[in-house]
């Protein structure tokens, strides 16, 4: 295996040479007009798993003038994306996958062995769900594993495997790399290439952030693979990361465990504030204007407990890796905890209203996206449905349309409370949002929505309590706001 020359200073490649496209098959190369009006070839690539990074990832390589293949096993995705429809809430994505599918840059099937041999480069995110244990559940990266293996096998010309999903260092080589040499006959590293690519895109605005990343970090073992990657993401990114497949990995936990520590810090000061009478949010503009020292202010806000698809599956896969591994992480360890005595807070504050009809907007996460994974709310509103208080939903994002039950699905060993609500969402959901203050005694706003804080400021409810900071200016609302935090 040729392994990479790294210039750790300037974190570089050095002598890493320009890829050898596939000679065949044809239909594996899209050309493409570069500035100087020369013919050249871009590499085809197959994504595999068509959720949010799947989907995103695909509309935007195709926008850099990449040929595409969507593969999923869910045959409701692969007829959205044949049609150019987005299938999940996201900015700009629908037009995207558009204009590629009007471009004949994008197709899709539930043909992963064929969607290997028509193309140069495969990208891998299907899920990677938390396991009973607590652990990380591989079962989806073996199986596509398995068949991109065969695929492998019959093929000519060197193939480059992208890992996307999160998953604890080591997991690339040790359980997709096997798979992939036993069942081809090929040797990584020589025969095909092995990458892992970690994404770092927000949902509600991951077109945006794909075309101007924060960072592009590419963990690869051999100079052909780090080749190919670094021309694909050229047109983004000039000057990619690249560094070993394991330190790729730890990255990606690292940094959402690091996400899901600000968003605890933020909210445990706005607690340590309040009994004072010291306005957290006053404090906490003041902390971020740092920028030197303390970094970034993008989720340094008191509000909300963390929720979504990464930062509680992967809080819980690094406790679970420093348990099998006899190490105490105390900070890490609780953070699951303070997250939790947000949710408990939020319960607290409704049960004392003494409510029995309660307002919830806002549903997934946050704003901007349909995604429910581990929603905070989730957990609220299966607690006071146990109790008997009667709740209507709005989210701007989710209809009675939007498909949920996969979602939920998705959590079970991770979301009780989504899990509990799986058949009861639906009856609570309004498109209306007059439907969902009409009757209510308490509103509870869980996303910084314009409409939200109107709504709010003509109701004529008991309370609002504002979980994010809505109202900076409660004055100028009829009821009474109350924040966690404030």
């Amino acid at each position: 295996m040729e392994l990479l020359k790294f210039d750790r200073q300037n974190a570089e490649i050095v002598e890493a040479p320009k890829p050898v496209m596939n000679p065949v098959p044809t239909p594996a190369l899209h050309p493409v007009l570069n500035p100087h009006k020369q013919l050249e070839l871009k590499p085809a690539i197959s994504v595999v798993g068509l959720g949010y990074v799947g989907a995103v990832s695909m509309a935007c390589l195709s926008a850099l003038g990449h040929r595409c293949v969507g593969v999923d096993v869910d045959a409701r995705k692969v007829a959205q994306i044949s049609a150019g429809e987005s299938p999940i809430h996201e900015k700009d994505l629908g037009e995207t996958l558009l204009s590629g599918v009007d471009a004949g840059l994008i197709s899709a099937t539930d043909d992963l062995e064929q969607a290997v041999r028509d193309t140069d480069v495969t990208f891998v995110s299907v899920g990677t769900p938390t396991a009973a244990d607590g652990g990380c559940d591989y079962r989806y990266i073996k199986a596509a594993a398995e068949s991109m293996a065969r695929g492998l096998a019959e093929k000519e010309g060197f193939h480059v495997f992208v890992m996307r999903c999160s998953i604890p260092p080591g997991t690339t080589l040790s359980v997709m790399a096997p798979i992939l040499e036993q069942l081809s006959g090929k040797t990584a590293g020589e025969d095909f290439g092995i990458c892992f690519n970690p994404e770092f895109l927000r949902e509600g605005v991951a077109i945006a952030d794909f075309h101007n990343p924060p960072k592009t970090v590419i963990g690869t073992t051999d100079m052909r693979s780090a080749a190919v990657m670094r021309d694909i993401y050229a047109p983004v990114d000039a000057d990619p990361i690249f560094t070993s497949i394991e330190a790729a990995e730890m990255v990606k936990y690292v940094d959402n465990v690091w996400h899901a520590t600000k968003v605890c810090f933020a909210n445990e000061v706005g607690r340590l504030c309040k009994p004072s009478g010291v306005d957290s949010r006053e404090v906490m503009d003041i902390f971020v204007q740092d920028h030197k020292l303390n970094l970034s202010a993008y989720y340094l806000k008191p509000g909300f407990a963390y929720g979504g698809s990464c930062l509680p599956k992967e809080v819980r896969a690094v406790q679970h890796m420093a348990e099998a591994a006899g190490i105490d992480l105390p900070m890490i360890g609780n953070l699951e905890r303070s997250n939790r005595e947000h949710i408990n807070e939020a319960l607290r504050m409704i049960r004392a209203s003494g409510a029995s009809r309660v307002g919830i907007l806002g549903l997934a996460f946050k704003p901007g996206t349909d995604d429910l994974r581990e929603s905070p709310i989730l957990e609220v509103m299966s607690a006071l449905h146990a109790e008997g208080i009667a709740l209507r939903v709005h989210d701007e994002a989710i209809t009675a349309d939007t498909p949920l039950e996969g979602q939920l699905a998705y959590v079970r060993h991770g979301s009780k409370g989504g899990a509990d609500l799986a058949e009861k969402l639906p009856a609570m959901l309004r498109d209306d949002l007059d439907a969902v203050i009409e009757g209510a005694e308490v509103l509870v706003i869980t996303h910084a929505s314009d409409a939200y804080r109107e709504v709010a400021r003509r109701s004529n409810v008991r309370a609002v309590i504002d979980l994010v900071g809505l109202f900076s200016d409660p004055v100028t609302t009829a009821a009474p706001v109350h924040g966690i935090g404030w």
